[in-house]
């Protein structure tokens, strides 16, 4: 009895953790929009010049120093994913999209999921995995439903890490709840 009742309980936990979660973000998604303010953010860092030289006939390496074991890594300056699967396994990587608002560089999980929803910008999007917030901006991975990926727009502050639709269908069998993301200059 006391076994069932403690996987009961753990069960409505995970179940509150990603309402509570997925919550935010919508609320952070239909918050009124506030005239932009100067805000001293980080500048991303140009690629290293070993990513600009690489053979595109070659696998673009994992970042060193972005942790071991199965990950998404997520480089802020090369504008490239990396989804690390088990030891032997070759990653499977892609560019991507930054939003206007980043990451700082570190280890997170992935908190919570939408299949498909509207982004902070106004754009349909699925295969949303949010993984952190930074200044009350959620911050995940999503491809846009018409598949497009252009450079956001400057003024808004959005969190989406724009990708394929098929990098986006990757993404979203790769990272579940918890998955480990590690963002990387």
């Amino acid at each position: 009895m006391a076994r069932s009742s403690s996987g009961i309980v753990a069960g409505l936990t995970v179940a509150a953790v990603a309402a509570v979660g997925f919550l935010g973000y919508q609320a952070s998604a239909t918050a009124p929009a506030r005239p932009p303010r100067a805000v001293a953010q980080e500048p991303v860092p140009a690629p290293s010049p070993s990513a600009a030289k690489q053979d595109p006939s070659k696998p673009v390496p994992v970042p060193e120093g972005s942790g071991t074991g199965v990950r998404v890594v997520y480089s802020v300056g090369q504008k490239r994913v990396w989804l690390v699967g088990e030891a032997g396994q070759e990653p499977r990587s892609f560019t991507v999209m930054p939003s206007t608002v980043h990451p700082k560089a570190g280890s997170y999980a992935v908190g919570s999921r939408s299949g498909s929803v509207t982004g902070s910008d106004g754009v349909p999007i699925e295969h949303v995995v949010r993984f952190a917030t930074t200044d009350g901006v959620a911050i995940g991975f999503s491809a846009r439903a018409d598949g497009a990926t252009p450079e956001p727009d400057p003024s808004k502050k959005t969190g989406g890490i724009r990708m394929t639709r098929a990098d986006g269908d990757a993404m979203w069998a790769f990272a579940t709840i918890s998955s480990k993301v590690v963002v990387v200059p």
